[in-house]
């Protein structure tokens, strides 16, 4: 398996908001907006903890897919490129968690921190 199954995964997503709505289920989730987009994504991320917390490797592996793909099509109902996420953590390489979260700029008063 290569490093580009995400790019290729992220591509084909983006190629499906030309397709009929009737036969992409990635092009009905674009078109129901971002605001779904999000709430699915909470969905399988709810499901991936759910499944981390228990023995079966197989079912978390299957809810990680999903959640990845999902995350991948969240994004692209907000036209950020997948590349632009990898360029935003090749530029994190090489620093402390701690450090990089330091240097974010705090909420404003009112607003829950990252």
């Amino acid at each position: 398996m290569t490093d580009d199954v995400l790019q290729r995964l992220a591509a084909t997503i983006h190629a499906r908001r030309s397709q009929s709505a009737a036969k992409s289920y990635t092009r009905q989730l674009l078109d129901a907006g971002p605001e779904r987009c999000a709430k699915k994504l909470g969905e399988e991320a709810t499901e991936t903890v759910i499944a981390a917390v228990g023995t079966d490797a197989v079912a978390l592996r299957r809810e990680a897919a999903d959640l990845v793909y999902h995350l991948l099509v969240l994004l692209e109902s907000r036209a950020v490129p997948w590349v632009d996420v990898l360029t935003e953590l090749e530029g994190r390489m090489g620093t402390s968690g701690l450090d990089e979260k330091a240097t974010r700029a705090k909420p404003a008063s009112g607003q829950p921190a990252e």
